[in-house]
């Protein structure tokens, strides 16, 4: 009798997760969340046949309990990661430490692919200490699995994001859009396209290991995405461009507020482009044909529009 195969998700309760798993359940694996409340992943056990979703309580500091999390698993998917730091390290600790340990063990048990999710902006000389523990946490699971396969999304969005989500509760509630580094470009990639990438890295006849960038079919300015933006909302907000000076006081006050709206260090990641680098392997290459913002935002920004998108009324 043939034994099924098992995929362990690490992190796959949330955002992205949900769509990985979904799609690795679909293909038939027996599909592991691994993460540290179990029960924010029960929702998700519908999505496969009974006993084929199975979430499971994983620290990633603990190395015995990771070792489970992997142990006869094919597949190891690392969706781990933090965009603020509750301490200083917790970024290291997450995205090079967690990421190394989970890779290591995912080889000694045998796994054929390990998938880890890195972003656009890693770098060794990254001015964010997200980018450069990134990068740490890309060279940690190439030197525990070698044949690793790396993904690179620039900005993720979908339904659940929490980009146009958070833009559309503050037009909604702000007479402004402030605007910090309006020139940056960025390419918004959909939720469901980086899923096929994680199932299309997963069969049986793709080829191991690999670095892919992960990007939209356009490239916006981080000030032509919040104009579109309010554009969907029919919201006629200014945007007011925030000097440099003044967004890095703004930034360390609201490091106070919590959920970190937002930090120095992700002012330090708005201050390079955010998008596919020319000439790199991307969703093409993977048989994918990216999704356009425009095709799917729409739909879920309406909500933020004034009536909250059942009645228009003037502002």
């Amino acid at each position: 009798m043939a034994t099924r195969s098992v995929a362990t998700v690490f992190g796959g309760s949330g955002f992205l997760g949900r769509y990985i798993v979904r799609r690795l359940a679909a293909d038939g694996h027996v599909v592991r969340i691994a993460v540290r409340h179990p029960a924010m992943a029960n929702d998700l056990r519908p999505m496969g046949r009974v006993g084929q979703i199975v979430p499971l309580s994983v620290s990633l500091a603990d190395e015995a309990s990771v070792a489970r999390a992997v142990e006869g698993a094919q597949i190891v998917v690392n969706l781990v990661g933090i965009l603020a730091e509750s301490r200083k390290g917790d970024f290291d600790r997450v995205h090079r430490d967690g990421a190394g340990r989970i890779a290591r063990l995912a080889a000694t048990s045998g796994a054929t692919r390990m998938i880890q999710m890195s972003a656009i902006g890693a770098d060794p000389d990254s001015p964010s200490a997200y980018g450069r523990s990134k990068a740490a946490g890309e060279q940690a699971v190439r030197a525990a699995f070698p044949n690793a396969t790396i993904l690179r999304p620039s900005v993720v969005f979908g339904p659940e994001d929490g980009f146009f989500n958070m833009f559309g509760a503050m037009a909604r509630l702000s007479p402004i859009m402030p605007v910090f580094s309006g020139a940056t470009r960025m390419q918004p990639v959909y939720v469901g396209d980086v899923a096929d990438a994680v199932r299309a890295v997963t069969l049986s006849d793709a080829p191991f290991g690999g670095l892919y960038e992960l990007g939209g079919p356009r490239v916006w300015s981080f000030r032509e995405l919040l104009a579109w933006m309010m554009t969907q909302m029919r919201r006629n907000r200014p945007l007011i461009a925030v000097p440099d000076g003044i967004a890095r006081i703004q930034a360390r006050l609201l490091e106070l507020v919590p959920g970190k709206p937002l930090t120095r260090d992700q002012l330090a990641m708005l201050s390079r482009d955010n998008v596919v680098a020319p000439g790199a392997a991307d969703l093409a290459t993977l048989g994918i044909v990216p999704t356009p913002v425009e095709l799917i935002v729409p739909a879920y920004l309406a909500r933020y529009r004034p009536g909250g998108g059942r009645r228009e009324l003037p502002e």
